[in-house]
């Protein structure tokens, strides 16, 4: 009895400061958002919670709409060519010697130890229109138009910056080099645990490697593929920073709309809707994990 007491003791006392923590500085506070968006602004300061549905429905109106299905577009994207990029990513550092594959993971874990803003900013060194990218564009411009007039054609016209800054194409780029670490470490992670005597099967019985990683691979990779697209989904539905320092004004996304309903409307109350709005939508794009990886065990073999 006594040592049931003192483990019931120690199970309290673990767990209810994080417990604690939780509510105090983050599931009150969000409760008090959540309540906001059933108010309205009153006076200058004040909110007016009065159970109205009228910020949801103004959420509705085909401005926001419209931003809302382009921050969709251009956060599907983004996830997109995340895994395009990442799945061979993943399958190298899988395949990757012993000694090499510490490496190959810290690599791509090295940009989370540098701060957001400031690898943003670095992104704008290299896109902008005197930036490294131009520069090298206009290097193989040149030496190809040297390399023409030498065998007696016409020489290239001077070469013209590329536009590469502050329009949807940066916001893109952005958002690519910032989340490409979410996609690859859960794709790692599931093809990792892969039983590779399933591959040198599939291609000792004939198939191909396109066969064999399209047949075999990815359904057996399946859970990790949801899982790399939701994380890096649902963060770049909701990117701020990125869209703000790269995209221009046609190139805003939800997430700035709601910051400026907080800082420059003061409109408090549908700045709380818009962004439940995107809770909800994060809660959905769980639930469709959890519906596309019912009845499959956590290590991916049950397909």
């Amino acid at each position: 009895m006594a040592l049931e007491k003192q483990s019931r003791a120690a199970f309290w006392v673990t767990v209810l400061p994080p417990t604690l923590w939780i509510a105090v500085f983050f599931l009150i506070p969000l409760g008090i958002v959540w309540a906001y968006s059933f108010g309205h602004n009153e006076g200058l300061t004040g909110v007016a919670i009065t159970g109205t549905f009228d910020n949801y429905i103004r959420a509705f109106d085909p401005l926001y709409l419209q931003i809302f299905g382009k921050s969709i577009a251009v956060a599907g994207l983004t996830t997109l060519l995340c895994l395009i990029i990442g799945f061979p990513v993943a399958l190298a550092i899988v395949f990757a010697n012993e000694k090499m594959r510490p490496l190959l993971l810290l690599l791509v874990m090295l940009p989370f130890w540098t701060n957001l803003l400031i690898r943003t900013y670095a992104l704008i060194a290299v896109l902008r229109t005197e930036g490294f990218a131009n520069w090298t564009l206009a290097w193989f411009w040149n030496q190809g138009s040297t390399l023409a007039a030498l065998v007696g054609l016409q020489p290239f016209p001077a070469y013209q910056p590329l536009e590469l800054l502050y329009n949807n194409f940066a916001v893109v780029v952005g958002l690519v080099y910032v989340h490409l670490p979410f996609m690859v470490l859960p794709l790692y992670a599931a093809l990792d645990r892969l039983d590779k005597s399933l591959m040198e099967a599939s291609l000792d019985l004939g198939a191909g490697h396109l066969r064999t990683l399209f047949s075999i691979v990815v359904p057996l990779a399946l859970p990790g593929i949801v899982s790399g697209v939701i994380i890096t989904f649902v963060p770049a539905l909701g990117a701020y920073l990125t869209p703000d320092l790269l995209g221009g004004t046609d190139s805003q996304m939800i997430a700035n709309v709601i910051e400026r309903q907080f800082k420059r409307a003061n409109d408090w109350p549908f700045g709380a809707a818009l962004s439940f709005l995107l809770m909800y939508a994060t809660f959905a794009a769980i639930a469709l994990r959890a519906y596309l990886t019912r009845g499959q065990p956590a290590d991916g073999h049950g397909i």
